[in-house]
């Protein structure tokens, strides 16, 4: 016999497994779930809400995030759904996966440092090299191709690169 339960587990399940599949509009090779954006999925009374926490809580993508998970989640045929944008606690890098980690690095970003903390603060951080592995590295820029990275440039191979900053 199927309860209630169940069938909230399983729409809860079909709905994370929808709304996992949105892509960052900045970075396109990251799901929201590989950000650690994609919060909490939750039913209740046979309703489904979204809960999603900004990179930043002034980011421009999360009203185009917002459309996609509301978008995935009709095509799975889940109607009436809601998405809430929660700003606390604040996103943190630590919340991305390793193989969110993994597919910037592919794309040529070099991934944030786990748990980096105060080191990041006081700018002493190692970064490596995307391109070429380096930790000979320099930062050019706080400031890179979206708010969320800073331009850096690897002395070995000379290459410039974007670095996901901690946060």
């Amino acid at each position: 016999m199927v309860t209630l339960a169940d069938s909230d587990a399983e729409l809860r399940a079909r709905a994370w497994d929808a709304a996992a599949t949105v892509v960052d509009p900045e970075i396109p090779v990251l799901t929201i779930a590989d950000l650690g954006v994609l919060r909490e999925v939750a039913v209740t009374d046979g309703r489904v809400e979204v809960t999603i926490t900004p990179t930043y809580s002034g980011c421009p993508a999360m009203n185009m995030i917002t459309l996609e998970i509301e978008t995935a989640l009709a095509r799975a045929g889940i109607a009436d759904a809601r998405v809430k944008t929660v700003l606390a606690p604040a996103w943190t890098t630590d919340w991305m996966s390793a193989d969110g980690r993994a597919k910037l690095k592919d794309y040529g970003i070099a991934p944030p440092l786990v748990s980096s903390g105060r080191r990041a603060l006081f700018g002493a951080l190692e970064v490596a090299c995307p391109q070429c592995g380096s930790v000979d590295t320099e930062q050019l820029s706080e400031f890179g191709s979206t708010s969320c990275k800073a331009l850096w440039r690897c002395r070995s191979c000379r290459e410039p690169f974007d670095y996901f900053k901690c946060h």
